[in-house]
């Protein structure tokens, strides 16, 4: 026991040196309850100064928790802390002295009182406390016990007076039962007679029904061999029925192949088209519009320089994909540094991949990811989900190979860059193509 800042004389007993120290670990239940109570009364007014660590959380508990949910460490403070135990007995002093005192008749309250305060023969008042204690246990076990042999005795009775009326019901239904069974005799006697005068009237009806059956003969063949036609008649039609279903499923499978057929050399027929008239476009230098200069284009001051639109918002992003031929173009790490930035580069290429591929099963196109391949040691060697994944070589920017891209595509094709980098955007616009603000495509993705 640590000592405390109070003196056992102030208790009015002179201290025991002899006495034993009390056991924390074995007080009886009564006495802990109570420690834990006056504990966690005093706990909201102490300063936070003066709590152990444990015992902090168990402060911000209300009040009428602290004693039920925090009993186990307010006891180890008491009993750990003297600082802790001398701020509950000044706090009890300074609002609830008669909770300390030691001549009360409560041994559990004398007992706590004594703890608190150290008294020199604490462990003895915890004895005490335990003794009457379990004094009062086995008390209540006796009463139980007496109430339940009172209870017992009183079923005991209605058992015997139930067992009483039960015989006389017995002796009641047998007499009963008797004069039934005479009347049961008799009447089995009567149907007897009955049954036997039955029997006799079945031999006839049977020789009768013998006689009927027998005459009934050759219909009953008749109706047989009808009956066999009918089916015979019935299978056929259902085997004609099956033939020409199994004919419609035959002229219909050859309708539906005949339909591919024609619509697989219509392709290949539109196919030839388009590449012959592409072949003489390119042979014969003939422009993507179709035509050369107009005499309005010499005009200096006439002339305009065309270039992409700027999307500025999600609506005008989802007018794009509809584009015939459209090619999507994705500066990777501008685009996932701005949806994502925390995850490392590895779960960022793959996350952005991932999401592009989602966006291009549901509106097709082409689509484009672009990042920069310093510090990449693993270069995936197929395109995932559709998307074509490009990593600029060592000492070339990602930004010089989105520009290649664009200069690659032919005049005409609908090209959509998302990037934020707006020395990219200013450069891809002059070639023609449309820009995208990185969080536009990352509100769209997700």
């Amino acid at each position: 026991m640590q000592p405390s800042s109070h003196r056992p004389e102030e208790s009015g007993d002179a201290p025991d040196p002899e006495a034993s120290e009390p056991d924390w670990s074995a007080l009886p239940e009564p006495v802990r309850e109570r420690l834990a109570g006056l504990a966690a009364a005093a706990l909201g007014g102490l300063p936070t100064a003066d709590l152990p660590r444990q015992l902090r959380p168990v402060a911000r508990f209300a009040p009428a928790k602290r004693a039920r949910a925090g009993a186990a460490a307010l006891l180890a403070g008491l009993r750990d802390s003297p600082r802790f135990r001398t701020g509950v007995v000044e706090w009890l002093r300074a609002r609830r002295p008669e909770d300390l005192k030691l001549d009360d008749d409560d041994p559990v309250r004398v007992a706590a009182s004594a703890l608190l305060l150290e008294h020199a023969d604490a462990g003895e008042r915890v004895r005490l406390a335990a003794e009457r204690a379990e004094e009062s246990n086995l008390r209540a076990e006796r009463d139980a016990a007496s109430a339940r042999a009172h209870r017992l005795e009183a079923e005991l009775a209605e058992v015997r007076a139930e067992l009483a009326a039960a015989r006389t019901d017995v002796d009641r239904v047998r007499a009963e039962r008797s004069d039934q069974l005479d009347k049961l005799r008799q009447r089995l006697r009567a149907q007897g007679m009955e049954l036997r005068q039955a029997k006799d009237a079945a031999d006839e009806a049977r020789a009768e029904a013998e006689a009927a059956r027998s005459g009934r003969g050759d219909e009953t063949e008749r109706l047989a061999a009808e009956l066999a036609r009918e089916r015979d008649r019935a299978d056929a039609e259902r085997a004609r029925a099956e033939r020409a279903v199994a004919d419609a499923d035959t002229a219909r499978r050859a309708a539906r192949e005949a339909r591919d057929a024609d619509e697989v050399r219509l392709g290949l027929l539109l196919d030839t088209l388009g590449g012959a008239v592409d072949g003489l476009r390119r042979e014969l230098s003939v422009d993507e519009t179709g035509r050369g200069a107009r005499p309005a284009d010499t005009v200096e001051a006439a002339t305009t320089q065309r270039g992409g639109d700027r999307v500025a918002d999600v609506e005008a992003l989802d007018r794009l994909p509809a584009l015939p031929a459209v090619h999507l173009i994705v500066d990777g790490y501008n685009v996932t540094k701005t949806g994502y930035p925390e995850l490392p580069l590895a779960d960022q290429r793959s996350r952005l991949v991932g999401q592009l591929g989602a966006l291009k099963a549901r509106v097709g196109g082409e689509v484009t990811a672009v990042f920069d391949g310093a510090g990449v040691t693993s270069i995936p060697a197929a395109n995932p989900r559709g998307v074509r994944v490009l990593f600029s070589e060592p000492g070339v920017l990602a930004d010089d190979v989105i520009r290649d891209l664009v200069a690659a595509e032919p005049r005409g094709r609908p090209l959509v860059v998302v990037t934020s980098d707006q020395e990219i955007v200013t450069s891809v616009r002059r070639a023609g193509a449309h820009a995208v603000p990185s969080s536009v495509l990352v509100i769209r993705l997700r």
